[in-house]
């Protein structure tokens, strides 16, 4: 197979390249102070013709980035394909080193610093959560393994040479396609866990953050994985398809459309909408709560998955939303580059077009904190979004399942004989409980994928607690193995 990228190999093994100078990638800011992100195909660095143009939240650009066509995403797969991955002890070192290159060295001209403000510039998180974001990624990478191994079966071996006879814990394919997101940094410290199962990755960018799978490529292939091991590989929209059919198997984020789109294909894994709850039963004092129910609703810029969208309290509800909507209403609106802001930035247009949504899915609600207030326009073409809370005295599941990405709540009744109905369809439901049959009711309904019992935010995480279930359930199968 011909070269399929322009860039030619520096020397030997791009894995283990030098640094050169301070900068371990070719892009440099160009004469018009944009940074360039340049594809990063199989054999290093590719500029295309076809570019994009990215810009903040206020529509000011910041940076051009590489399309790759479809030819190019079909070859490249296959040249992943056609690799070995690497020994898993070389995996395991090189994942290590990684994450100090992420948050010690310059790439594509960016210091770690320079690279946190341009993400929160145009993914519009605010700058503390798109620094911590950032941090999560470099400490996901130095606890991979850690994260993989409780996954793996009790029963099973990574190599058939540790055992005589049983289960090995094998591949189901050679390459993983991400589609990935742009509301938070962080999201990329889960598919380096694929890189650790011995996948190559190959990652398509989102416009709302195309930095942090750039730097984390690029980390990368200094680290020790050769150029093979990971792609980044922004394409259009028509194109984006293909890297999908390409890999064996896909990782993919997205709204509900998303997941309906693909819902019937088991080669790729959704993570979808969260749709994320909190439950309080009635013999418990939610006025003890109030903090954590905030926490899990605003944390995060309110942008996550795991952030609550949805609070259902067993008795009247309307003093308990009321409580939510006074400390929320305490946030302030600022720029997001502002070191004190807590809220999202999104132009001012789609920060319209949000508000009318929400005041369409509030209808029939009380509004606490209403659609009218969302919008706080910061002046330069871009505005701030307020938190929203609604009151409703039934839990409608139409209505609590609308997922808005700030901070948003809705706040119901709820009666113990509902069961878990209301509940249904949640990536993450915190029970603050003294009830065990309701959190086996949680833990036995399918759609529930995580629960919390007690005053735990719904955004914990830790290497060893499932996200949307480990992502080596999806990546691995069990093969029966005996020798003589």
């Amino acid at each position: 197979m011909g070269d399929l990228g322009r860039a030619e190999r520096r020397g030997g093994d791009l894995g283990r390249a030098e640094r050169r100078g301070d900068d371990l990638g070719r892009a440099e800011r160009r004469g018009d102070d944009l940074v360039t992100l340049d594809a990063l195909g199989p054999n290093g660095e590719y500029p295309t013709r076809k570019r994009e143009l990215i810009t903040d939240t206020g529509g000011i650009p910041v940076a051009e980035m590489s399309l790759v066509p479809r030819l190019f995403v079909t070859r490249s797969i296959n040249a992943q394909r056609a690799a070995q991955p690497l020994p898993i002890a070389d995996r395991e070192t090189a994942l290590a080193r990684a994450a100090d290159i992420f948050v010690t060295s310059t790439i594509a001209g960016l210091g770690f610093d320079d690279y946190v403000a341009l993400t929160c510039r145009v993914s519009g998180l605010p700058l503390t959560v798109a620094r911590a974001g950032a941090h999560v990624v470099a400490d996901s990478l130095a606890t991979t393994f850690d994260a993989v191994r409780p996954a793996r079966p009790a029963g099973a071996t990574f190599d058939w040479r540790d055992q005589p006879g049983g289960a090995v814990w094998a591949r189901r394919g050679d390459v993983l396609a991400v589609h990935a997101p742009g509301n938070a940094p962080g999201v990329h410290g889960l598919w380096p866990q694929a890189l650790a199962l011995g996948y190559r990755v190959a990652v398509r960018p989102s416009r709302r953050d195309p930095f942090t799978a750039h730097r984390l490529v690029t980390a990368l292939r200094h680290s020790g994985f050769r150029d093979t091991d990971a792609l980044y590989l922004p394409t259009d929209y028509a194109t984006s398809d293909e890297l999908v059919r390409a890999a064996d198997l896909a990782l993919v984020y997205g709204g509900q459309d998303v997941a309906s789109r693909h819902a019937d294909d088991p080669t790729v894994l959704v993570n979808g909408p969260g749709q994320t709850k909190i439950v309080i039963t009635a013999e418990q004092d939610w006025r003890e709560h109030v903090e954590v129910i905030v926490d899990s609703i605003a944390g995060l810029a309110g942008m996550a998955c795991v952030n609550a969208t949805a609070v259902l309290y067993e008795g009247d509800p309307a003093p308990l939303a009321h409580a939510i909507a006074e400390r929320l209403a305490k946030l302030e609106p600022l720029p997001n580059t502002d070191e004190n802001a807590t809220l999202p930035t999104t132009p001012v247009i789609n920060a319209h077009a949000l508000a009318e949504y929400l005041g369409r899915a509030a209808l029939g609600t009380e509004a606490l904190l209403g659609a009218d207030q969302v919008v706080a326009d910061l002046g330069d073409g871009y505005a701030a979004l307020r938190p929203a809370v609604h009151l409703l005295r039934r839990p409608d599941v139409r209505t609590l399942n609308v997922e808005l990405p700030f901070p948003c709540a809705w706040v119901s009744g709820w009666q113990r004989d509902d069961g878990v109905a209301a509940l249904r369809n949640s990536l993450v439901v915190t029970a603050i409980t003294g009830d065990d049959g309701l959190i086996d009711g949680l833990l036995d309904e399918p759609t529930v994928t995580n629960v919390y019992r007690g005053p735990i935010p719904t955004h914990v995480a830790a290497p060893h607690i499932p996200h949307d279930g480990y992502l080596a359930d999806f990546l691995m199968r069990n093969k029966g193995f005996v020798q003589r």
